[in-house]
């Protein structure tokens, strides 16, 4: 018995575009917020919560739509050829309204020009005003004009290295936001579009999320799954690496682009996706592919005894242990979502605000240390189990972001990026782990809506960490995101302890498998 891996990469391309997306939307979508239409953390998060909103009902829904679906295609491709295609359309609609939003703040537009310094001066300097780390102040009572408008985002250090300047961020960023919230407040068209056109691409991403996730389970032997799951997560880390990328390319995080135009951005990411989208409709036979599995399965003694079929969906029945461990399982999604998604959310924000690093760099190497790692810990979890290899993973996430809130702009850079990368192996350990878990609970023709059960788990947590932490924020300032991350994930580990059921079976063995399950 031997996973197929060309045709669980070609499979995977219906993640890596899924991840290339909200990699992009993780990291440019807060700023925008806070930046153009100078939004709060707390309504920033709200804003950004929406998807999670959307997926409490639509990835359940249309993962038991998917289940049902007779066509031609298979039951999952059409939503994936579908849901891409408007969603990257949308997406570049969306660039258009910032477009809009940035020419109704051009008298600010520029980074480091006297000019539009002097204008945000001369329309904040009474107002109360907070810092990133949570204090108070009046512009007037620390700037004059004439200083205020000498502040550069950047300036050299002691040792002649160009770094961030901290009068920057700490008072001027705060006033130029508070700008660009009047400007919205009078302006409202722009936002009211950008939610809608939002909207629009968040409702096309959720329309084909979870039958493209719950496509890989269709064309994979139970057994097989957690490697396979390595390799679609390797492939949705490739899609978040390449986006990081280019987010170095267009300089997305350098404080001097904080207003940048995101059209070309945009524009590109829209094509990735298509591009991605290609490449499984001209290689991925979904109908085919299910067939292939469910013979394989009745040749090594391992077939569901519910057929896997759209007539079955959703007749078979958990038994009492198997609901509490589906409870715990989905609990303890909610759990490390709730910290995970937290500092994924916020942390271009809090890179930018409080590190003063590049976020793109820093996340590039948390997700090559998750694509490094994806293989090797689904070849762990085939040896020691699923539930000991999780519990080992978010121990390991809760360390990182323990060690993670003890730094600030001072560390060496390097550091954060161990700690970063050690994040990155821990998260690869839970998510190559857990999602196999909960459909490992159930038959072939409930994939679809066990999928969703999955998805509206750690949705349910990114619609309220993103709000709950923002508020945090807001109130104690941007420093307190790690320890809120900490505190969520360590109850994890308490949930998991309580889930029996959900590791591989064991596989049944035939012929020279007896000797070695590679000479097939």
């Amino acid at each position: 018995m031997k996973l197929n891996y060309f045709r669980t990469i070609c499979v995977g391309f219906a993640f890596f575009l899924i991840c290339a997306f909200w990699q992009a939307y993780d990291n440019t979508i807060p700023l925008i917020l806070t930046n153009k239409f100078g939004m709060s953390q707390t309504w920033s998060g709200l804003i950004m919560a929406l998807d999670n909103v959307l997926a409490l009902f639509m990835l359940p829904l249309f993962g038991a739509i998917s289940d049902k679906c007779t066509h031609k295609l298979g039951r999952r491709t059409p939503f994936i050829l579908i849901g891409t295609i408007a969603a990257a359309l949308s997406f570049v609609a969306l660039s258009l309204v910032d477009g809009m939003q940035l020419s109704n703040i051009s008298a600010i537009a520029k980074v480091d020009d006297p000019q539009a310094l002097a204008v945000i001066y001369e329309q904040e300097k009474s107002e109360k005003l907070i810092t990133p780390d949570g204090d108070a102040f009046v512009l007037s009572e620390i700037y004059t004009e004439e200083e205020f408008t000498a502040i550069r985002s950047q300036i050299t250090n002691e040792i002649g290295k160009t770094v961030t300047n901290h009068a920057y961020t700490n008072y001027v960023v705060p006033a130029r936001q508070a700008y660009a919230a009047s400007v919205t407040r009078n302006q409202v068209f722009p936002l009211v579009l950008f939610v809608v056109f939002l909207l629009a691409t968040l409702i096309s991403m959720a329309t084909f999320r979870s039958p493209a996730v719950a496509l890989m389970p269709d064309v994979t032997m139970k057994p097989l799954r957690s490697k396979a799951n390595a390799i679609i997560n390797l492939m949705g880390s490739a899609g978040g690496i390449l986006v990081l990328a280019l987010g170095m390319v267009f300089a997305t995080s350098s404080v001097k682009n904080a207003l940048m135009s995101y059209t070309g951005f945009f524009c590109v990411i829209a094509g990735i996706m298509l591009a991605a989208l290609a490449i499984f409709m001209l290689t991925v036979r979904e109908k085919r592919f299910v067939e292939e599995r469910e013979a394989k399965e009745r040749e090594f003694g391992i077939a569901d005894e519910v057929n896997a079929s759209a007539e079955n969906a959703g007749k078979q029945k958990l038994g009492a242990a198997e609901k509490r461990s589906l409870i715990f399982i989905l609990a303890s999604i909610v759990l490390w979502f709730m910290g995970y998604n937290a500092v994924t959310s916020k942390y271009s924000v809090y890179a930018t605000s409080i590190l003063h690093k590049d976020y793109n760099m820093t996340l590039i190497i948390a997700q090559g240390a998750a694509i490094i790692s994806y293989l090797p810990v689904g070849i762990v979890a085939s040896k020691i189990g699923r539930k000991k290899t999780i519990i080992a993973g978010v121990i390991m996430l809760m360390m990182a972001f323990l060690s993670a809130s003890l730094m600030n702009s001072d560390s060496p850079t390097m550091l954060m990026n161990c700690m970063f990368a050690l994040a990155g192996i821990a998260w690869a350990t839970i998510n190559v782990n857990s999602f196999p878990m909960v459909v490992e609970m159930c038959s072939g023709a409930d994939v679809g809506r066990y999928t969703g059960f999955y998805y509206t788990a750690s949705m349910a947590a990114q619609v309220v960490t993103p709000i709950f932490s923002g508020f945090l924020m807001d109130k104690f300032g941007m420093r307190i995101l790690f320890p809120y991350a900490v505190c969520f994930v360590a109850l994890a580990i308490v949930t998991m302890i309580f889930v029996k059921h959900g590791d591989s079976r064991p596989e049944a063995k035939k012929g020279l498998e007896a000797l070695d399950e590679d000479m097939d």
